[in-house]
């Protein structure tokens, strides 16, 4: 399994992952830059793995008629940076360097609209299920080859879906290793 990335900061694009191209993105505003890796957890239909469906939800070609679950989500404009499936292939839809559609109505450390300053990583899972720890590997390792690409990253600024939109989103959910995360990043970085 492939664990050093290497991510061209120009491009913003992450060398080995899958490329699936989301139009639901926009350049960040003038001046802003990632400062924040914001964790997400998903899974379509929810609790089931495996699929095209979140290419399908985030290039906008979610069938509303292939599950009762997609009619409310198919008509959304959402995406996210990165996936990481649950064998920890890693997908990605948006360059790092343009504004992803992933955190919706958010707020981090009392500075509003996360999407103008956030990468968005989505794991594949759900909030009560255990993620696999080949996600845990390919999630520290990505975050510390973009902090090497992006100087205003830091392995530091890492939050929660359900952090930045409390109340609202509760991705990655209580089953996500927060602890583990933070183990890896630091054994990672020795």
């Amino acid at each position: 399994m492939h664990t050093h990335w290497q991510i061209d900061p120009g491009s913003g694009f992450v060398e080995g992952a899958r490329q699936v191209v989301s139009p639901n993105c926009d350049p960040r505003p003038d001046g802003a830059l990632p400062e924040l890796i914001v964790v997400h957890g998903i899974s379509l239909p929810p609790g089931e793995y495996g699929g095209p469906w979140i290419d399908a939800l985030f290039t906008n070609q979610l069938p509303p008629n292939a599950h009762p679950y997609f009619a409310t989500v198919a008509g959304l404009k959402v995406s996210s940076h990165l996936l990481i499936r649950r064998d920890g292939l890693l997908v990605q839809y948006v360059p790092l360097h343009l504004r992803a559609w992933h955190a919706g109505e958010s707020i981090y450390r009392g500075r509003p609209r996360c999407n103008d300053f956030s990468i968005g990583i989505e794991l594949e899972g759900a909030d009560e299920a255990a993620y696999e720890p080949v996600q845990y590997r390919i999630l520290s390792a990505i975050v510390l080859a973009m902090c090497a690409a992006y100087a205003s990253l830091s392995p530091r600024r890492i939050a929660g879906h359900c952090d930045i939109a409390p109340g609202r989103k509760s991705d990655p959910g209580p089953a996500f290793d927060w602890p583990r995360l933070h183990a890896l990043l630091r054994a990672e970085q020795r």
